[in-house]
């Protein structure tokens, strides 16, 4: 059965074409052949912070997986990581995937751009059951400002009352470098 992904990227990445070459990499045979449904956001949107986390909590619903795509400024987007702590407060699964290194619409490459998940952590709990959201912000990590402490599945001991950077969680890869096209299906799980 094909998974519902959640695609985030920065608005750039789609204008340069390399975010929609993820996206639509594998719909020639279908959604089902594809092994997943976009159930990201199309459009640049121009609305205030309540109806962009509306549209993007509307957007994530159903979805188990996140995927992050990840370009030059991608970790600086406000709600790119609002997506990915709105994705871990609802357990979905995440990866990063590079996709500087797809040519562009300049037929160009690209360094590749920082992972957001070195910028973004979760400060667990004493219990083990709560977390509450980090960014590094000003040379320090500093609590996420978009979104409450929210409840996770239990945490190992060893984890407790500690801050867990994101990039320790959660794998990323690149693109061509890691074969996309043909392992994206086994990345999403």
């Amino acid at each position: 059965m094909a998974k519902r992904v959640y695609f985030a990227f920065h608005y750039q990445d789609v204008i340069d074409f390399r975010a929609n070459i993820v996206r639509k990499h594998n719909f020639t045979q279908g959604v089902e052949k594809a092994g997943y449904y976009d159930a990201s956001i199309w459009e640049e949107s121009k609305k205030d912070d309540l109806a962009l986390k509306r549209m993007i909590n509307a957007e994530l619903e159903n979805t188990s997986v996140t995927a992050v795509l990840v370009g030059s400024d991608t970790w600086a987007r406000r709600w790119v990581r609002y997506e990915i702590m709105k994705s871990i407060a609802r357990e979905n699964w995440l990866i990063v995937i590079h996709i500087n290194c797809i040519a562009g619409k300049n037929e160009a490459t690209k360094l590749l751009g920082p992972n957001p998940f070195d910028n973004l952590g979760l400060e667990i709990s004493e219990d083990g059951s709560r977390a509450r959201p980090t960014e590094w912000k000003g040379g320090k990590w500093c609590y996420f400002s978009d979104l409450d402490p929210f409840a996770i599945p239990q945490e190992p001991a060893s984890n407790r009352k500690k801050h867990m950077r994101l990039s320790h969680r959660y794998p990323a890869y690149d693109w061509v470098a890691d074969k996309g096209f043909e392992n994206f299906t086994d990345w999403i799980g």
